[in-house]
């Protein structure tokens, strides 16, 4: 009795498993969806999709979708790119979602973007409501030397058609950063450019700056600009800076040169004094020579030393006399 029992409750068990596994290679379900909704597709695809890991509910969901929007897409190609690593809900609500705003967008197109790696529901989102793209601060210096600092708001929507190979937002946000130090920098006083702030968003929307990229630009509007520093000033300043370093260099390498002429011109005088001495030092010898020689007498010599007395004589009666120092009380003291 237990053991017929034990019979009934596996083969209980295996019935439900083999009844799962028929369900799930043969979704059933699914298909009574789809038939009810207007796709045909047939039992043996929604099994040879199992076999070929696509899931059924995917792909059928997507038909759904598309058949009731009133667009037309196979089954294969919703395959195709799905094998391909394509994200195929988000493909079919871009294409709905063109097709309701009026905008041109084919499969093939919506397929491309989305293998790309773009979000192309976001794009066709962001075709309908452009965003607004907002710049930081940008800094630019008019002619006058006066620093500006620049936020401007891109109003800007998707270019369906450069979402493949078009540049982003970085591009976008360098242009008009350029475009507005190029507007600022070409403006003769900085007193124009805050009278005017519109004419910084006719010249930079003038130049295309779109071209090549995934966006398309409708407005430029400048939202806040700041007077910064006086650059010109500044730069003026450092460079005089910069010149008073460079003379009080060229100064002191002249100073230095002239120090080392000094030294030099010292050390030909103590040469030249050297030599003087030198030769005075031969005078004895040659009068000594003189005497044996007999050419000098001793009444020639004494005349020569009453002539050099003579000599020191005149010298210290030329020579200033010092003043002497007054005492205490006005007596002179004797010199030191």
């Amino acid at each position: 009795m237990e053991s017929s029992f034990v019979v009934i409750v596996a083969i209980g068990i295996a019935s439900l498993f083999g009844l799962w596994i028929i369900l799930y290679f043969i979704p059933v379900g699914l298909w009574f969806s789809a038939l009810l909704s207007g796709v045909r597709i047939s039992l043996i695809q929604l099994v040879f999709m199992r076999w070929r890991k696509v899931p059924p509910s995917v792909i059928v969901t997507a038909m759904i979708n598309a058949t009731k929007a009133g667009l037309t897409i196979t089954r294969d190609e919703l395959e195709a790119h799905y094998l391909a690593g394509g994200r195929v809900k988000l493909v079919v609500n871009a294409l709905i979602s063109a097709d309701k705003a009026n905008i041109p967008l084919n499969f093939k197109a919506a397929t491309a973007i989305d293998l790309a790696g773009r979000d192309v529901f976001e794009a066709v989102q962001m075709s309908v409501n452009p965003r607004v793209i907002n710049t930081p601060p940008v800094a630019a210096v008019a002619k006058d030397g006066i620093q500006l600092i620049a936020k401007a708001r891109v109003t800007v929507r998707a270019n369906i058609r450069q979402l493949v190979g078009g540049a982003g937002e970085e591009t976008i946000l360098a242009r008009v950063g350029e475009g507005v130090v190029s507007s600022i920098g070409s403006a003769d006083s900085h007193k124009s450019v805050l009278e005017n702030p519109d004419s910084i968003s006719k010249v930079v929307l003038s130049k295309g700056l779109d071209s090549g990229t995934a966006f398309e630009i409708l407005s430029i509007d400048i939202a806040d600009i700041d007077v910064g520093k006086n650059i010109g000033a500044q730069l003026q300043m450092d460079q005089a800076n910069a010149d008073k370093n460079i003379a009080q260099a060229k100064a002191e390498e002249r100073r230095a040169m002239a120090v080392a002429n000094e030294q030099e011109m010292k050390a030909k005088a103590q040469e030249a004094r050297a030599k003087v001495i030198e030769a005075e030092a031969e005078i004895p010898k040659a009068i000594a020579d003189s005497f044996r020689s007999g050419n000098l007498g001793i009444m020639d010599y004494y005349k020569f030393q009453n002539i050099q007395a003579d000599t020191r004589m005149r010298d210290s009666i030329a020579e200033p006399q010092q003043k002497p120092k007054q005492g205490p009380k006005g007596t002179d003291s004797p010199l030191k």
